[in-house]
Formats: C-alpha cells, sequence, structure tokens
C-alpha cells in the first residue's frame, strides 16, 4: 500500500533536551483530504503539527510528502513546497471568501473576528501550498462563522490541496473529516475516518460530550 500524501510517522520529539511531548505520533492525510487532529487541551494537537512542519526537534521518526523524505528540511523550506501554477490565485480567495474582496481596502483592525480568520486562511492561499495547515482556525468566531469556515475548508480541499487542521471544537471538525486522529498526551488515542470516530461510543464518551 502506497503512503499517503503526507505523512507524519511514528514521531517522537519535544524541544530542546525536554521531555518528549511526541510519542511515536502518527499522523498522516491524502490528496485532497481533510485530515483534522483534536483532543483535550494539552494533549500535543498543536505539537503535532509542528513536528510536520519542521519546528520540533524529533528523535525519532519521519515526515514524507509525495513519498519524499523532507525530514532534513527547515521550516522555511517546507513552507514553499507549493504547486507550479499561481494563474488566478486571488481570484480563487475571492471567489471562496467574498467578503475579503469587498473589504480589502481596510485594516485588519477594523474586520470582525471571523472575517481576519478568513484573511489568514486566504493568505496561506496565495502562497498555492500543496499542504494547508490550520492551527484552530475556528477559534474565537460564532457558530455561524464556524460552519462557514469549515464550508470553505472543504471547498479548498476539492481544489487539490490537502489541508491538516488542529481544531477544538472536535464534533463539527470530525463531521468534515476525511480521517480524524485523537490525541492524548502525546499518541494516537484513535485514528479513523472522522465518521467512524464520530461514532465509537469511547470517542464520543470521552471526548464529545456523550
Amino acid at each position: 500500500m502506497s503512503d499517503p500524501f503526507l505523512i507524519g510517522d511514528s514521531l517522537s520529539g519535544g524541544y530542546g533536551r525536554g521531555v518528549d511531548i511526541l510519542r511515536s505520533c502518527t499522523i498522516s492525510v491524502n490528496e485532497g483530504q481533510i485530515a483534522v487532529i483534536v483532543g483535550p487541551n494539552g494533549a500535543g494537537k498543536s505539537t503535532a503539527m509542528k513536528a510536520v512542519f519542521g519546528m520540533l526537534d524529533l528523535h525519532e521518526g519521519s515526515v514524507r510528502l509525495g513519498g519524499e523524505d523532507i525530514s532534513h528540511l527547515s521550516p522555511q523550506d517546507r513552507a514553499f513546497l507549493r504547486r507550479d501554477d499561481i494563474s488566478g490565485t486571488l481570484a480563487q480567495v475571492y471567489e471562496l471568501f467574498p467578503v475579503l474582496k469587498e473589504k480589502r481596502r481596510q485594516t485588519a483592525g477594523e474586520l470582525s473576528g471571523g472575517q481576519r480568520q478568513q484573511v489568514a486562511v486566504g493568505r496561506a492561499l496565495m502562497t498555492q501550498p500543496r499542504v494547508l495547515m490550520l492551527d484552530e482556525p475556528t477559534a474565537g468566531v460564532s457558530p455561524v462563522v464556524m460552519d462557514e469556515l469549515f464550508d470553505r475548508i472543504i471547498e479548498v480541499a476539492r481544489t487539490g490541496i490537502s489541508i491538516l487542521m488542529v481544531e477544538q471544537n472536535a464534533r463539527q471538525a470530525l463531521e468534515i473529516a476525511d480521517r480524524g486522529y485523537v490525541m492524548v498526551q502525546g499518541q494516537n488515542a484513535f485514528t479513523d475516518t472522522g465518521e467512524a470516530l464520530l461514532a465509537d461510543p469511547e470517542v464520543r464518551r470521552s471526548f464529545l460530550g456523550g
């Protein structure tokens, strides 16, 4: 069986010489799909994403993109693993987030929390990434705006961009996830499709409020 498009395989590591925060953690996402990392506070969700992005000192494991080992690349080098065709990017961003076109002459301070989150996603898309990494994109926004952002994230994935997302709103995030990871204490506690995790009685009881 071939590798997923992006995989952080058996990752163990931390910051400097401190105790490992991740322990044999594996996170992957296929091309054009959405992978979501959820779990309690302090579970290592954002740390797992940082490890994939090259911002963690790995003691074990590797990161591969399209079958190529990129473990040795710096975060700056990984940031430019993009597609070649950048034509129409701004038009695509405006199509996904029409409000950004309407507000394009306003400063960030004049935008709502939801609009600022859209700006963050739009700016990331301007680099034409092959993988879009989102760390709690719905933080601080209303339920209505959260639903709108998730709809846009689905549309981004449909363009062929792989999306790796850390999210506190676990139930809603798993509803749009092709692949879901529930992390506890730096390890994979549960791994399955988003649909299967939502149906798992233990996941529902322990992490989704029943």
